[in-house]
């Protein structure tokens, strides 16, 4: 069975892509940045074992000790990332270099490390998480929508170098869903959130977990350097 690990696991969409990876049958690798009581909560609701790995994915020794202790992996989701909304007038450089650090540069070197063994086997599949505001952009959010920008024009890239490799790499763009991010969003500014979604409602994580097994499926094996954005019609 396929290895897989999955990023910032410990949030709302991580943990529901690790419960359909799990319902699926996968092998399981869960990380969390500190947040390891919630991860070992996840855990308690598998169905089988899983390997809990912790750590800041901006780092390069956090990242090579957790490929130690993940070991072969077949699928990496790359779904850990963070928020520092403000204006950029407001916005200090600190809050614009965290974001990219935490977003960007760690799907380069979550990738850069798990590639190697993909390669060797000729087989593998990468699923980043960006952002419908990657696509759109959105005020406020300048760091934000410029680390999920960054991750679609690497995972284009990527995706051409490995192709040959039996090796896909992919972008999911979720829009507005269910999650303590979305939560912290103030009414009035969600509710002209939601004005812009054909489908009136906001997505539930279920939905995203959905997409990135898709993804990791053989029915996907001719779809790489894509875009799925699961947003109900933004």
């Amino acid at each position: 069975m396929k290895r897989v690990l999955i990023t910032g696991a410990s949030g709302g969409i991580g943990s529901a892509i690790a419960g359909e990876f799990d319902r699926r049958g996968y092998e399981l690798v869960l990380h969390c940045h500190k947040n390891t009581a919630k991860l070992e909560e996840l855990k308690s609701h598998l169905t089988q074992d899983a390997i809990l790995v912790s750590g800041d994915l901006s780092k390069e020794e956090d990242v090579e000790r957790i490929a130690g202790e993940a070991g072969d992996i077949d699928i990496l989701v790359n779904n850990a990332g963070i928020t520092r909304d403000g204006l950029l007038l407001t916005m200090k450089p600190d809050d614009f270099d965290a974001v990219i650090a935490a977003n960007l540069r760690s799907v380069y070197l979550m990738s850069h490390k798990m590639l190697r063994g993909m390669i060797k086997r000729k087989w593998g599949r990468i699923i980043n998480m960006a952002s419908v505001s990657g696509i759109y952009g959105n005020a406020g959010q300048a760091n934000y929508a410029a680390s999920k920008a960054g991750i679609i024009g690497f995972s284009k890239s990527l995706a051409k170098e490995v192709a040959s490799r039996g090796i896909t790499v992919n972008c999911i763009a979720p829009g507005m869903i269910e999650t303590e991010m979305t939560e912290a969003i103030p009414e009035k500014a969600k509710t002209a959130l939601l004005s812009q979604i054909p489908m009136k409602r906001m997505g539930r994580p279920k939905e995203v977990a959905a997409a990135a097994a898709f993804l990791a499926g053989e029915d996907a094996s001719y779809i790489t350097g894509s875009v799925l954005t699961v947003d109900g019609g933004m």
